[in-house]
């Protein structure tokens, strides 16, 4: 095994200068793409949500045009960086503007709460405005820190934000399409998909409020049940 040479796995291994602290900041936003993908995974088997389902459809898809684009333009990275895969469009810069993007059209336009609880109050229009300003605002430091690393040129950055934003806003509107014409209904009507309990409630309320008002209910039931004993 001395012998063997050994082999990095790309996925996560990122050039960086040791000696500049920005580049190795930049070397941790190059992992946002990862841990988002981690994100999507555990929301999607904790709630069963569609909406993030679907979402993560799209970005898949996104990341499948990054694929081909790359192959069909063939240019090449900074020098710094030859060998080491085409860089247009930037895989980094089209995943964050995707998500960020798709994000910002659920929260501002799709994402319409019921009216709020007497236990619990959704975001409000002014939070999901910072939420969203927020997602943007961490999309473009990912973008940035690719030319930062000499991963890409700032027009591969530019063409891979430009790809990603012109894919969220096609999602958008295929799957508001989708939702009209009621497609996703009967989808989460068939067998398979109430066998993995999928549901669409996120649309109307926070994941947070998720079952809390059968929790306060409960809750109270408990309360009054130790009360009327205290009594008897």
């Amino acid at each position: 095994m001395a012998d063997v040479p050994l082999a990095s796995l790309s996925l996560t291994h990122v050039h960086y200068d040791p000696n500049d602290p920005i580049s190795y900041f930049c070397a941790w936003l190059a992992l946002v793409p990862q841990g988002l993908c981690v994100v999507y995974a555990t929301l999607i088997w904790s709630t069963r949500e569609i909406e993030i389902l679907l979402m993560f459809g799209g970005q898949m898809a996104c990341e499948a045009l990054n694929f081909a684009l790359k192959r069909i333009l063939k240019e090449e990275r900074p020098k710094q960086m030859h060998g080491k895969g085409y860089g247009m469009p930037s895989s980094h810069a089209q995943f964050v503007s995707f998500f960020s993007i798709s994000l910002t059209l659920f929260m501002l336009f799709r994402h319409v709460p019921k009216k709020p609880a007497p236990s619990h109050t959704p975001l409000s229009m002014v939070a999901r405005v910072l939420l969203s300003g927020l997602a943007l605002a961490n999309a473009g430091l990912v973008a940035w820190s690719r030319t930062y690393l000499n991963y890409h040129t700032q027009k591969q950055v530019f063409v891979g934000i430009f790809a990603g934003a012109v894919s969220a806003v096609g999602w958008f509107i295929i799957t508001t399409i989708v939702r009209r014409i009621g497609l996703l209904s009967w989808f989460l009507d068939q067998p398979v998909t109430r066998l993995f309990r999928m549901r669409d409630l996120v649309v109307e309320e926070d994941l947070c409020q998720s079952g809390w008002e059968k929790w306060e209910v409960k809750r109270a039931a408990a309360t009054s049940h130790v009360n009327q004993k205290k009594i008897s």
